[in-house]
Formats: C-alpha cells, structure tokens, sequence
C-alpha cells in the first residue's frame, strides 16, 4: 500500500506533508517530455515518495513507472514547499506538497505509457508548452529554464 494511502486510514482528510519528485526530461532537440493526464491536463512525470526512499529515487522510480523510461544523472533545480503548495484534491483530501524538481537528458528505454497515470506522453519545445499545463509544473518549467540560463 501507497505510504500516503496508510496515513489517509488515521487521518481522514485532513491535511497532510506529502513529499514527492517530478523529472524535467529533456530529449536532443531540448524538448521536454509532458504526460497528459486523465483530467485533461499536462505535467511532468513523477509521484510522491514511499517509505524510505531519497528524492532522487523517487523520481527515478516513478518516471519508469510512468513512461518505461530509465532517467540517469538527476540534476537538481530546487524543492518547492510551503503555504502556496496547499491542496484540496476533489475527494476532499488536504495536503500540502514538498516537490524535488529534477531535469535530466540521460534518458534511455523505450516509451511504455502506464495508461492508468496518462492518457499520453508528448515532447514540446520549452517555448510552446501546452496552454493546458498546470500553473503549478509551468512554474517549475520557467525556472528550470530561468536556472539554466545562469548556469
């Protein structure tokens, strides 16, 4: 069982600290890697943290999971957390997340869509993201690309 989904059994829905990981994959024509979900909208690949793994792993393991690719050489473009991560999914659950943002172009495997998580994966240049990408990854996205341009 999900960590999360433990937690729910005692707590209700009331809020929670949710840890979790999102990759910004990059092919080589400096595209990144989108999953549209099942409520329409695009974002990145990745998932929260079960017990007793790092952020780093996470992040491997739910972007294998997601889209049957293996994401090496994980680079670090900030954690996000606070009063402005709140959440109240539509079941009524409350949350706040704490999301580690990795990007990575050491990508390899072959695309395998877990279809229960997306409706489908498609690569966009940075400058023509989907008008249905969540404010949420779109943030994350500009300041990848704002971390970037300084390093």
């Amino acid at each position: 069982m999900e960590y999360y989904k433990y937690l729910r059994q005692f707590v209700g829905q009331r809020p929670i600290i949710l840890p979790g990981s999102v990759v910004i994959i990059l092919n080589d024509q400096n595209e990144i890697l989108l999953q549209k979900r099942h409520n329409g909208c695009w974002g990145l690949p990745g998932g929260l943290m079960d017990l007793g793994e790092s952020f780093e792993e996470v992040a491997k393991r739910e972007v294998l999971e997601e889209t049957g690719l293996v994401v090496e050489n994980l680079k670090l473009v900030n954690v996000y957390s606070g009063s402005e991560y709140y959440l109240k999914v539509p079941n009524g659950d409350e949350l706040y997340s704490v999301t580690a943002v990795y990007y990575s172009s050491d990508v390899s495997g072959e695309m395998n869509i877990d279809y229960n998580e997306s409706e489908k994966m498609q690569y966009f240049p940075l400058n023509r993201l989907p008008a249905t990408l969540t404010d949420e990854y779109r943030g994350f996205i500009e300041q990848y690309i704002d971390f970037i341009k300084c390093t």
